[in-house]
């Protein structure tokens, strides 16, 4: 059985040290699970009973492709009309809580480990239907047209119901759970959960042009961003610009498992989006 982390809030004590493990450098960020308090909570037009943490957002220089927020949706809480931008996707995956999804009129329960992609131009909504807060991670991506592409259709599935893929010779050690086929170029970013299994390692300094967003889900490791080993455990966030050198290695004592985010399956830009700047 999966768990997952999800962060409730609060405010440290007066008594505790302030030193942390939070950082963001040229390279990437890490927020460690401390910093999810009550004081950096956000809410947003038509969402009822509803906070969130927005964790990334496009900068300049930095991630540029995509937004994540961890949401909070009280009982009876939700949305009618969530978002006004109609050209993005998105991504919902659940942790906590219960709640039912409706897309295009059609509705779908979700509950801890519920996945849903969501087209651009969808009409959707999102009700909290439990007796507890409903939790999830809402990924925002603008959807690039390509020739004779059009946008995927929605689906709601669930971590429970995909198998993890294992990574060739590692002896299951590491795996990964893809809730869209890889071949499938309508797809312009992914959003997938990665499991090391104790003593699993990403064996080489990853350095690719894909922006990274990784939540840890469960469990904890020691992980390479740039120049600098980090430890991470459930509830941290990291947050890699393009080419950042990456590597893991789980020590255990249980599975180490985090989704990750990433833009895939699309040209360089080689003017820049935003009307009236330098190309």
């Amino acid at each position: 059985m999966n768990s997952y982390y999800a962060p409730t809030g609060g405010l440290p004590s007066q008594t505790e040290l302030l030193t942390q493990r939070a950082v963001f450098t040229e390279a990437y960020a890490v927020i460690p699970r401390a910093c999810f308090s009550d004081i950096v909570t956000s809410c947003l037009p038509g969402w009822r009973k509803t906070r969130l943490w927005m964790i990334a957002r496009p900068m300049s220089g930095f991630a540029e492709t995509f937004s994540q927020y961890v949401m909070e949706v009280q009982p009876g809480g939700g949305a009618d009309t969530p978002d006004c931008e109609p050209d993005a996707q998105h991504v919902l995956f659940v942790t906590d809580g219960v709640l039912t999804l409706t897309i295009d009129g059609r509705g779908f329960d979700m509950d801890a480990g519920g996945y849903a992609y969501i087209p651009p131009g969808a009409r959707w909504s999102l009700l909290a239907e439990g007796r507890a807060p409903a939790r999830f991670h809402w990924y925002r991506k603008i959807w690039h047209a390509a020739p004779g592409l059009t946008p995927p259709e929605a689906f709601v599935t669930s971590d429970r119901d995909i198998a993890p893929v294992p990574m060739p010779d590692t002896q299951g050690r590491w795996a990964t759970t893809r809730f869209v086929d890889p071949d499938d170029l309508r797809h312009d970013m992914h959003v997938n959960i990665v499991t090391f299994q104790p003593g699993g390692v990403i064996p080489f300094e990853e350095t690719h042009v894909m922006e990274h967003g990784l939540y840890v889900l469960e469990g904890k490791a020691v992980y390479k961003l740039n120049r600098d080993w980090v430890e991470v455990e459930a509830g941290d966030f990291m947050w890699l610009r393009a080419y950042c050198p990456q590597a893991c290695y789980a020590a255990g004592p249980g599975p180490f498992r985090y989704l990750l985010y990433k833009d895939v399956n699309r040209h360089a830009r080689l003017r820049s989006p935003w009307p009236g700047s330098a190309a």
